[in-house]
């Protein structure tokens, strides 16, 4: 058997059910693992292992009495940081932070817990999560397991690196551009970006999901079937559906006769590496080979619409800077100051326009989708860049340059998935995107599974390293 911090979700639950071993047990694996990897990987935030094994204990408890208190009780889970638990600072990735105590837990959060997940530890992000890197003036750098030289993406930087390096089964992030799919490509894991709403959040805005980060498609299913439950304190939530998440489970016949799309170059931002290409449409031929209408898509992004995006995003963060002290905006990545102040000269005019492509990137991302039951790309066109880097091209003013592929459905609303696809020459994971229509997440995660079917067996998972 595996070792139990590699167990998913199913293999915890029947081991449990079966009294093979205790969520104690397990918890404490998981933490040896994280007491190995975390000197060099630097993935969490409020590591408290007593706390984690008080809660291991009670379920333990429960299991005993043949009373699992929700269908996640006693496996392990990672939070990121700036997913709100009760009682507990949140720095949002920055030193400008004052640290406020959340006063109760974000929905996502909430609904672990009552279905019984173990809250091992939370996971860290750059500043304000506006950096596609473990880069942050609060937290230490975190790295990609696969390589500690690389980057693991972000910004939900420390729950790719953990779900990579085997911090238990379930690891939630969010995305607002790509912060859950581009950690997932580069550290090769899988992650849902669902349909705006399905996931109650709690501050929501316009383009922000939560989704779960996993090793497997299942585990990514299980987790959606608690997170995905109604929470009124998400205005721009979806009305509920009792959506069978179980039914993620399928095989490779769901792919013959489906109609995808193929999108090799996103029509902005940086040229996509060749074995990138290479990878994404040897899994194109997979899908063939299964069965599915495979057809080239024309870019559809423009730079208008990514420069829009990028401006828009400058002007606010520039508003939420000029806010603070001036000490504290000190203390704020010099990266992120300079991305943010570039927008001071901004016109109204000029703001309004920005602001206007959100919109104009919607609409032309349901057009060119229509079609298509799936769209297959890359997650981003470029390989994880160096971890001291904020961002692949290491420019504050060309700093949204890899994110053409992913941002679009951010602002459409529709699911899309990250899920590995290959791995470079020097053995980085490359992540293909599998995006589906608006609602259809669970057929996101059907089209994802019978992929990882098709896919073969993978590359071992890496193992603790030193910097």
């Amino acid at each position: 058997m595996a070792e139990l911090y590699a167990l998913g979700s199913a293999g915890l639950l029947a081991g449990y059910r079966q009294r093979q071993f205790s969520p104690v047990e397990v918890v404490q694996s998981v933490l040896e693992r994280i007491a190995r990897w975390e000197p060099t990987l630097c993935a969490t935030y409020l590591l408290r292992p007593e706390l984690a094994l008080q809660q291991a204990r009670a379920s333990e408890a429960r299991w005993l009495r043949g009373e699992p208190c929700g269908p996640l009780d006693g496996v392990p889970v990672t939070i990121k940081e700036n997913i709100a638990t009760a009682g507990d600072p949140m720095p949002a990735g920055t030193a400008a932070s004052k640290l406020p105590l959340a006063e109760r837990d974000a929905p996502p959060a909430a609904r672990l817990r009552e279905a019984g997940a173990v809250l091992v530890t939370k996971t860290t992000m750059p500043d304000y999560g506006m950096l596609s890197s473990g880069l942050s003036s609060f937290h230490h750098l975190s790295r990609n397991p696969w390589d500690l030289r690389k980057t693991p993406g972000g910004s939900s930087a420390g729950a790719g690196a953990a779900a990579a390096a085997g911090y238990g089964p379930l690891h939630i992030g969010t995305d607002i551009g790509g912060s859950l799919r581009l950690p997932a490509g580069w550290c090769g894991i899988f992650s849902l970006k669902p349909s705006n709403g399905r996931i109650p959040i709690d501050p929501p805005y316009t383009g922000r999901a939560a989704g779960p980060m996993t090793r497997t498609v299942d585990d990514a299913a299980r987790m959606m079937q608690v997170l995905s439950q109604p929470d009124a304190r998400d205005s721009m939530s979806l009305p509920y559906q009792a959506i069978a998440w179980e039914q993620a489970e399928c095989d490779i016949d769901r792919l013959r006769g489906l109609r995808i799309g193929l999108l090799l170059d996103a029509g902005c931002g940086l040229p996509v590496a060749p074995d990138i290409a290479q990878a994404v449409q040897q899994a194109a031929r997979l899908f063939e080979q299964a069965g599915a209408i495979v057809e080239p898509m024309q870019p559809f992004m423009t730079p208008a619409m990514l420069d829009g995006l990028d401006h828009f995003w400058r002007m606010r963060s520039h508003v939420d800077l000029a806010a603070l002290d001036p000490q504290d905006k000190a203390r704020v990545l010099p990266y992120i100051r300079a991305w943010a102040d570039s927008a001071s000269t901004m016109t109204p005019t000029q703001v309004f326009v920005a602001a206007s492509q959100s919109h104009v990137t919607r609409v032309t991302t349901v057009a060119a989708c229509r079609r298509f039951d799936y769209i297959l790309s890359p997650v981003s066109p470029v390989h994880a860049a160096p971890a001291e880097d904020p961002s692949p091209t290491n420019d504050p003013l060309h700093g949204l340059e890899h994110i053409g592929f992913t941002v679009p459905f951010n602002m459409s609303e529709q699911p899309a998935a990250s899920i590995n696809c290959g791995y470079s020459a020097s053995g980085m994971p490359i992540g293909l995107q599998i995006a589906g229509q608006r609602f259809d997440d669970l057929g996101v995660l059907q089209v994802s599974r019978a992929f990882e079917r098709l896919r073969g067996a993978q590359r071992a998972w890496p193992e603790p390293q030193t910097a």
